[in-house]
C-alpha cells in the first residue's frame, strides 16, 4: 500500500484543481481521525480519503462513473473494501456505503464542506478558530453552505458517532491540516 505522500502525489498528477486536491487531503484528514477513533487501519482510512475523488476531472460531468473510475484508478494500490468504500461514495454507481469504513467516507466527504465554509466565515479565515458549536449550528442553517449535504452527514450515527462527536473529530482533524489546506 502507498504513503501519504506518495497518494498525494499521485492525486496531483491526476487532479489540476488545487481547491480539490484540499478537499481531497481534508477529507484523508477526517478518515484519518475517525480511523483513529475507531482503532481501524490509520493508514487504510487515511488514503481512501484522500482517493476518492482522483477521478473527478476525468470523467467529467458523468456522475453514473464518479468514483467507480477513482476505484478502477487505484485498484492495485488499495484493498477491496478501500475500493468499495470509494465507489460506494457516490450513490449513482450503482454501490452503496454499507459498513463503517464506507458510510465514514460518505459523511466525511460531506462533512469537509461544511468544515471549510465555516472558516471562511471566520475573520482571518483560520480553521483553528471555528468551534464545533458552531458547526452544530450551521447544520440547522439550510442557507448555509447549501451544496453541502446535511443528510450525509448525519449518517455518521450509522457508525456510533452522535452528530457532535462526528463534527468534533472532523473539526479537530482539518485544523491538524490547516496549513496544508491553506486554512
Amino acid at each position: 500500500m502507498l504513503n501519504r505522500d506518495d497518494a498525494i502525489s499521485l492525486v496531483r498528477r491526476h487532479v489540476s484543481n488545487e481547491n480539490l486536491v484540499k478537499h481531497m487531503i481534508s477529507v484523508g484528514a477526517i478518515m484519518k481521525g475517525l480511523a483513529t477513533n475507531f482503532r481501524e487501519d490509520v493508514q487504510l482510512w487515511e488514503l481512501v480519503g484522500i482517493l476518492h475523488d482522483i477521478d473527478y476531472e476525468k470523467v467529467g460531468q458523468d456522475w453514473t462513473r464518479h468514483g467507480a473510475v477513482s476505484a478502477d484508478m487505484v485498484k492495485d494500490l488499495l484493498p477491496e473494501n478501500g475500493l468499495h468504500a470509494i465507489r460506494a461514495h457516490n450513490d449513482q454507481t450503482g454501490y452503496s456505503p454499507k459498513n463503517r469504513l464506507d458510510i465514514s467516507l460518505y459523511s466525511a466527504d460531506a462533512l469537509s464542506g461544511l468544515v471549510v465554509a465555516m472558516g471562511l466565515m471566520m475573520p482571518d479565515k483560520k480553521l483553528l478558530n471555528v468551534k464545533t458549536s458552531s458547526l452544530v449550528k450551521r447544520m440547522k442553517d439550510k442557507s448555509f453552505a447549501r451544496g453541502v449535504s446535511r443528510e450525509n452527514i448525519y449518517r455518521c450515527v450509522e457508525v456510533g458517532l452522535s452528530l457532535e462527536d462526528f463534527l468534533q473529530i472532523g473539526l479537530v482533524s482539518m485544523q491538524g491540516i490547516a496549513s496544508e489546506i491553506g486554512m
